[in-house]
């Protein structure tokens, strides 16, 4: 019996280490977040995975809470008290696209209740190398995919920078 895609991308995430990961730290206002972005390289492209915990949730009806997920072009989780997280810069775009087609921009994560997000996407608007020593943005709003030029995507509210994983 022939394998589907997604019997293959579910053996990828099951049956090997990422190629590379961020784990992701939290800004001094959001001390419970953390999680981490994998990034698996296959033939087809790159599989992303996140799983967050500690996102911010509310209880309220038809409002369950999305947060945009980019890559960004800096190196660096540092920042100052007005951007935790001013090391990162903006958004990772090599061909200066408009946004949402910069290579950085990613699906949004939706939490549980529990404050839980877990996402997969395969992109071929990279490769694992290409990203190395970047950084993984989590932000405190959805990404509209409109505005200039970031989506109105809000604070950046968690932070991780990708480093390759040991085989």
């Amino acid at each position: 019996m022939k394998q589907t895609n997604s019997q293959y991308f579910a053996s990828v995430i099951q049956n090997r280490l990422p190629d590379a990961a961020a784990v992701l730290q939290a800004a001094p206002d959001r001390r419970r977040i953390e999680g981490t972005v994998s990034f698996y390289q296959t033939p087809q492209g790159v599989l992303v995975t996140a799983a967050v915990r500690g996102l911010p949730v509310t209880r309220m009806a038809c409002a369950q809470p999305i947060f945009a997920l980019h890559i960004h072009e800096g190196s660096s989780c540092t920042g100052n008290a007005g951007d935790p997280f001013a090391g990162a810069g903006t958004h990772y775009n090599p061909a200066g696209c408009p946004h949402p087609y910069h290579a950085g921009d990613l699906p949004p994560l939706f939490a549980d209740l529990t404050g839980f997000a877990w996402m997969a996407v395969l992109t071929d608007r990279f490769r694992v190398p290409d990203i190395l020593g970047r950084t993984v943005i989590v932000h405190s709003q959805p990404d509209d995919f409109t505005t200039q030029p970031s989506g109105n995507a809000g604070a950046k509210i968690a932070c991780g920078v990708i480093t390759p994983t040991r085989r």
